[in-house]
């Protein structure tokens, strides 16, 4: 062999030798997102977690709650792993839009509304709309909202409750990123009433006390379920979360972390 084919051989040698390693890199980038350590599916989904009891953060700065409980159990049902980032409201349903998140879990009710755009697992818990207000508050019921000052959590049922009390442009509407803002509020004196899951404002108010602040349940709010979302047309994450939350519904674990029992 001359000289030219030992640099040409060796050249060719060096660029296959390249892109084994640039392939390489690209599938163990890819494997990191789509698998688990033990070479399993491996799921990323969003939640804001500031709806405790649902979600939450911890001492550790852990991501913990019900949800988390769910999800944890619908994990090892399926046989997949899963990863939960705390990225904010808005910004799970834009995450799960755009591909970057496969799956939300915070706390989500079922709507008609999202369902034009999102898929949902069958539902996992009930929820009602409660509304907080004052200690020694006049408001007794949602018609007594009429005219008030309302805060709520942006985008959700109970700004939607509202926008339908008051109407859709009512500047007596606030809407926050957060439930326990919109209920901090109430508690300094800058909305009249806050609207909100029952099980959070319960939650809020086991945790904060001496609010001054007391919660009326009106049974004029439509029963809520929750379900875990994900983009439309997502058939084989959707399939794969309803697969175990079947399994957990029928064994009784679901029933044990909720509290609830659903059909």
């Amino acid at each position: 062999m001359n000289m030219l084919n030992k640099k040409s051989s060796f050249l060719t040698v060096l660029i296959v030798a390249c892109m084994s390693l640039f392939l390489a890199a690209c599938g163990g980038a890819d494997g990191a997102k789509k698998t688990g350590s033990d070479g399993g599916k491996k799921l990323v989904g969003g939640t804001e977690a500031t709806f405790a009891p649902f979600e939450s953060m911890n001492d550790k700065g852990e991501i913990v709650g019900i949800d988390v409980d769910v999800m944890n159990a619908i994990a090892a049902a399926s046989g997949f792993g899963f990863e939960l980032q705390n990225v904010g409201w808005e910004p799970v349903f834009q995450k799960i839009t755009s591909g970057e998140l496969d799956f939300g879990a915070a706390g989500i009710t079922i709507t008609d509304e999202r369902k034009q755009t999102y898929d949902f697992t069958d539902p996992y818990y009930q929820a009602n709309l409660v509304i907080v207000v004052k200690e020694g508050s006049p408001i007794k019921s949602v018609d007594d909202l009429k005219d008030k000052k309302v805060a709520v959590q942006i985008n959700t049922t109970g700004h939607k409750a509202a926008q339908d009390l008051l109407g859709k442009s009512n500047t007596n509407i606030s809407a926050y990123e957060n439930q326990p803002t919109a209920m901090q509020q109430v508690r300094n004196g800058s909305a009249d009433a806050a609207i909100g899951d029952n099980a959070v404002v319960f939650e809020y108010m086991k945790n904060n006390k001496n609010t001054g602040l007391k919660v009326i349940e009106d049974d004029k709010f439509e029963k809520e379920f929750y379900g875990f979302m994900v983009k439309k047309g997502n058939k084989e994450v959707l399939d794969l979360l309803n697969e175990g939350l079947k399994k957990i519904k029928e064994n009784g674990e679901l029933e044990k972390i909720t509290g609830q029992k659903l059909e």
